[in-house]
């Protein structure tokens, strides 16, 4: 299941429509690769990927929040200096 949704993610990076599409197939991307790690884990019944799932967990939630800033400011409308705004 893990590879399929891998395949499917792959589809929705590639073909996008919108750049926000693609983010968060990036960031349920880095979710499965911490679910297939967990899989690798609970099946050899080793600890030693716990804390890489975590480091894991952490730069996929940073990346999103990085990705949604950049989208809400590229997409944020520009304000003249007599207070109108620019659609540009």
């Amino acid at each position: 299941m893990i590879l399929v949704a891998g395949a499917l993610l792959l589809y929705r990076i590639w073909y996008g429509p919108s750049m926000l599409d693609r983010a968060v197939a990036l960031d349920v991307a880095a979710a499965l690769i911490i679910a297939g790690i967990g899989v690798k884990a609970a099946h050899d019944r080793d600890s030693f990927y716990f804390p890489v799932m975590l480091v894991l967990a952490f730069l996929g939630f940073t990346g999103s929040v990085g990705i949604a800033r950049f989208i809400a400011v590229r997409d944020r409308p520009s304000v003249r200096a007599d207070g109108r705004q620019d659609h540009r």
